[in-house]
């Protein structure tokens, strides 16, 4: 799952494709990166960032979803307005990428009615309440594993209750959202602990805050620690991976993949 933001102000990318050309560009390169789905937002999901209204969202959105609809992409629009899900589901978009936990059950509503899936990603609260990157009290959770499995099958059941078929419900469990770099790491190192939750799950370790905890770094220089956060996770049971660098973290996936392949071979 290739990351596209269409936003001034994302913690990694913010900027660089505001330009409707630029955008559309950068979907190409994904796709040629070997990406399967594009994953589109025009609102920031960092540390303190204030919700975008709905119509300067979809200002940003439209020209690309329908331009990677065009290349062939399956596409994600990462957004927890049932405004803008609503017209992106529209336009041909697959799936709603919500980061909010949903929090507005009206998302589910209308994903229900497109005949859509909806990823919901465990948060507590909105993106202007986090305090920081990777800052939250290390006695949030009793079990970060349990709390999080608890509140975010708490979440899919009031999708349910709007209309949504639970199959259509895939899971993320939110590295660096509301947790801190120890919660992170102990939610990638448990992740296969999450598949009695019977979803797919997906995960967006792409160049995250926890990584500069291990390694003091800028988002641009957490390569390494991303692509080892996305072979953990694929190892541990992830369907899917959310992240920037398309192209390295397919090639390290299947350096994974023809390692097994030979193992299978010599059994």
């Amino acid at each position: 799952m290739g990351v596209l933001n269409v936003t001034p102000d994302s913690f990694s990318d913010g900027g660089r494709y505001l330009e409707p050309s630029e955008a559309r560009q950068r979907v190409d390169e994904l796709m040629r990166d070997g990406a399967d789905w594009i994953d589109v937002g025009a609102e920031s999901s960092r540390p303190g960032a204030l919700p975008v209204p709905a119509k300067e969202q979809l200002e940003r959105l439209e020209s690309v979803i329908l331009h990677a609809l065009r290349v062939g992409a399956v596409v994600s629009v990462d957004t927890t307005s049932p405004e803008v899900a609503e017209r992106a589901l529209a336009l041909g978009a697959h799936l709603i990428n919500d980061v909010s936990c949903l929090a507005d059950p009206d998302l589910a509503k209308v994903t229900a009615r497109a005949e859509a899936d909806l990823l919901l990603m465990h948060a507590r609260g909105p993106m202007s309440a986090m305090p920081g990157f990777s800052e939250w009290p290390d006695d949030a959770y009793s079990d970060v594993v349990d709390d999080v499995s608890r509140e975010w099958a708490a979440a899919r059941e009031r999708a349910v209750q709007a209309g949504l078929s639970a199959d259509r419900v895939f899971f993320d469990p939110g590295l660096g959202f509301a947790k801190n770099a120890r919660h992170s790491f102990e939610v990638l190192r448990r992740l296969s602990e999450f598949q009695h939750l019977g979803a797919p799950i997906i995960v967006g370790p792409g160049r995250k805050s926890f990584i500069a905890a291990v390694d003091p770094s800028s988002p641009s220089e957490r390569l390494g620690g991303t692509v080892a956060a996305c072979v953990i996770a694929a190892e541990r049971g992830a369907s899917a991976l959310r992240v920037h660098d398309v192209r390295e973290v397919r090639q390290a996936l299947a350096v994974l993949g023809a390692c097994k392949q030979q193992q299978v071979g010599h059994a």
